[in-house]
C-alpha cells in the first residue's frame, strides 16, 4: 500500500505548512512544487514540500529564486495568504542543560580524608601532595600546582600539618 504524496509531505513535516509553519489541516493542505512542474522540477519528496493552498497559489509558477526572495522579503514575519498569521520559528528541543557539579571545596574534602587515614597518613611532603590530588580526582574535581601550594599552606595556617624539611606531621 503506497502512501499518497502530500500524506508523506504532511508526516515528514510534523504537520505544519513548510511555509508560515503553522498547524496544516489536511483539507487546506496542497503539494508545492520548489521548482515547478511547469520548470521542469520532478514529482519527487525532494522537490515537494505540503504547505496552504494559498501559499501555493501565490507561488503559482515561480521560479525557485522567485519563492525564495518572497520568503525573504517579509524579514522573518511571513504572513500566510490564508491569514494564518506570522511565521512561527521551527519546533526546535531547547538545548539541554548539561548540568554544572557543584563544586567542590578541596580543603575540606581533603581534611576529612587525612582525618579517615589515621595513621596511614603521609609523612613526606611530596607524598602528601600525590594523596592530596588523588583525594581531588576521586570527589571529581581539580586542583592546579599553585591550588595545591595554597591548600597545604592554608593547612598549615589552620595547624592542621606542619612541615619541617620533607617531613609532615598532623594535628587532626
Amino acid at each position: 500500500m503506497t502512501t499518497k504524496p502530500l500524506d508523506r509531505l504532511m508526516f515528514a513535516q510534523g504537520g505544519v505548512c513548510f511555509f508560515c509553519n503553522m498547524p496544516l489541516p489536511k483539507a487546506d493542505a496542497s503539494v508545492e512544487h520548489l521548482v515547478p512542474s511547469s520548470r521542469a522540477g520532478s514529482n519527487s519528496d525532494d522537490n515537494c514540500v505540503a504547505c496552504c493552498k494559498a501559499v501555493n497559489a501565490l507561488f503559482g509558477s515561480m521560479s525557485l529564486k522567485e519563492k525564495i526572495r518572497v520568503v525573504l522579503n517579509q524579514n522573518g514575519t511571513f504572513v500566510c495568504p490564508n491569514g494564518n498569521g506570522k511565521i512561527q520559528p521551527p519546533l526546535v528541543a531547547p538545548p539541554k542543560a548539561v548540568p554544572i557539579p557543584p563544586k567542590v571545596d578541596n580543603y575540606s574534602v581533603v581534611l576529612a580524608d587525612l582525618k579517615k587515614r589515621g595513621a596511614s597518613r603521609p609523612r613526606k611532603v611530596e607524598t602528601l601532595k600525590n594523596t592530596i590530588r588523588a583525594i581531588v580526582k576521586n570527589a571529581k574535581s581539580s586542583i592546579t600546582a599553585p591550588q595545591l601550594e595554597d591548600l597545604i599552606k592554608h593547612l598549615q595556617a589552620n595547624g592542621k600539618i606542619k612541615i619541617a624539611d620533607t617531613k609532615v606531621s598532623y594535628s587532626l
